[in-house]
């Protein structure tokens, strides 16, 4: 499952920086959009996702409280920060580009890549807020009691939820951003 979501924002990211390419360096673009292209770079999100999702099969055994933050220290940074950050900044440039077109796609266009972002961030951002909270309670950094340790589980709960809500919601805000796939729906039904 953790490979799943790290596979989803990457992808995500992948998405962010094609749209960034094919809006904003048009031009440039035009070569790198081959199918060989697009299965290694398909091969390497796989392979990507997995070795992030690895080290939680480790954090399940005995070890080091140390090692234990440094691993899910590097999770959060590169399986929602660093991605996270390339998405805001290539969706931005992209949506500043939009805003100096005119044309009812562009406008369209620019919508949807605030939808998705908005998506993103209001979905996977509480989990990982959650998950440094854990962190933080676990390493003893932060003072808690029972109560407290029984919230933050809930929220975890809570929190996971909206995060794998994210990955079924997601599919359908590109189905309705694209309406070369839309039509080709409508004539699949």
């Amino acid at each position: 499952m953790d490979a799943n979501f790290y596979t989803s924002i990457i992808f995500l990211t992948c998405i962010s920086i094609d749209r960034y390419l094919v809006i904003v360096r048009t031009r440039e673009t035009l070569k790198s959009h081959q199918k060989m292209c697009s299965r290694i770079l398909c091969t390497v999100v796989w392979v990507l996702g997995c070795a992030l999702a690895l080290p939680t099969l480790f954090i399940r055994f005995d070890i080091s409280t140390a090692w234990r933050l440094a691993i899910q220290g590097f999770i959060r940074v590169f399986g929602f920060l660093v991605p996270a950050i390339v998405m805001i900044s290539c969706y931005s440039i992209t949506v500043s580009r939009l805003l100096l077109t005119h044309g009812f796609q562009k406008h369209r266009a620019m919508r949807v890549v605030v939808t998705i972002v908005v998506a993103f961030l209001l979905l996977w951002t509480p989990y990982q807020i959650t998950m440094v909270i854990d962190i933080l309670l676990r390493a003893d950094l932060v003072q808690h009691d029972c109560d407290t340790r029984r919230s933050l589980n809930t929220a975890l709960v809570a929190t996971h939820c909206l995060a794998l809500l994210h990955s079924c919601i997601n599919p359908f805000l590109y189905v309705a951003a694209e309406e070369k796939l839309r039509k080709k729906m409508k004539l699949l039904f």
